[in-house]
């Protein structure tokens, strides 16, 4: 399945040059007045708005003077070194009354699009990175303080040698179909009368063909033959790989688990076609086009199949 634009921090324009990081002065490029920025404060990030669009892309200038709690490097883009750089989460609030700046959360970028579109997976990148770091300050291993190695794709720790690397956690994301109905489901916390995929984290030493199964025999109470992956989307809240794919119902009587869902019901095509367009008649709708789970439900309404 060929990646849709409008799916959120999935287009990343940067060459990561990981044969930079073994070495450099890091502290010279961020001052050197060639290098960009791509700044995170809190949840937030920190754009520069321009007189047609925002960029996450700041010049170094734009820093002076902030004092900047973790340094990462990120890569190039069109040969220019491009750095990861975290403020403190009040300084982003302290941002939002300069308004040559945006400062705004993620997914509102991923949904309204301020900056052009292959700068919204450098966000992810970059607050994946940089949020890792802040939570990752002392060792796993012995509890002694680390500190960042390979430009910041790495931290170490010099009391027991440890060497700590970024992780993503990987998830499943399914649609599944039975015929000309396919399973969708919510939780509490969606908006109201929306519906989407089921999804759930990857188990240790599990498939990700497997994980599909059992979260919706556990979710929904329905066995599930055939997996077919279809696409993939970075998710950096904190740092998940959203894994997305169509699966085969082998039954249709639903067993709910209410601890994790509100409800979920299978939707014929015609209905769900409905649901994306906006004009379903009860008012139910699916996920925005920055989600996988909109792309997912699009392929099947439009087709595809868990069988190929």
């Amino acid at each position: 399945m060929t990646r849709p634009l409008e799916l959120g921090f999935a287009v990343n324009l940067l060459d990561r040059s990981g044969a930079e990081r073994e070495e450099g002065d890091y502290a010279q490029i961020a001052a050197h007045p060639d290098t960009l920025h791509v700044v995170i404060s809190g949840e937030s990030a920190v754009l520069l708005n321009g007189s047609e669009q925002a960029t996450a892309l700041l010049p170094a200038a734009r820093l002076a003077g902030e004092t900047v709690i973790e340094r990462t490097f990120l890569g190039r883009l069109d040969g220019r070194p491009v750095l990861g750089a975290l403020l403190e989460a009040a300084r982003g609030q302290e941002l939002k009354d300069d308004l040559s700046l945006l400062v705004t959360d993620l997914r509102s970028i991923a949904i309204e699009r301020p900056v052009p579109a292959g700068e919204i997976g450098l966000l992810a990148q970059a607050k994946s990175l940089l949020h890792w770091h802040l939570r990752r300050r002392h060792c796993a291993n012995c509890g002694a303080r680390t500190s960042p190695a390979q430009a910041g794709q790495r931290r170490d720790c010099a009391a027991c040698g440890a060497q700590h690397f970024p992780r993503t956690d990987p998830v499943t994301i399914m649609l599944v179909a039975r015929g000309d109905h396919c399973l969708l489901g919510r939780q509490s916390r969606f908006v109201q009368g929306s519906y989407s995929c089921l999804a759930g984290f990857v188990s240790p030493g599990e498939t990700i063909e497997d994980a599909v199964r059992r979260e919706v025999r556990e979710e929904a109470g329905i066995r599930v033959g055939k997996v077919r992956y279809m696409l993939s989307q970075p998710w950096p809240f904190p740092s998940s790989l959203m894994i997305g794919c169509l699966g085969e119902a082998l039954e249709e009587t639903l067993t709910i688990d209410f601890d994790e869902l509100e409800d979920a019901r299978w939707f014929p095509r015609e209905e769900v076609a409905a649901m994306l367009e906006r004009r379903h008649e009860g008012g139910l709708i699916t996920p925005p086009q920055m989600a996988i789970a909109h792309h997912l439900i699009r392929a099947w309404v439009d087709g595809a199949s868990p069988t190929g």
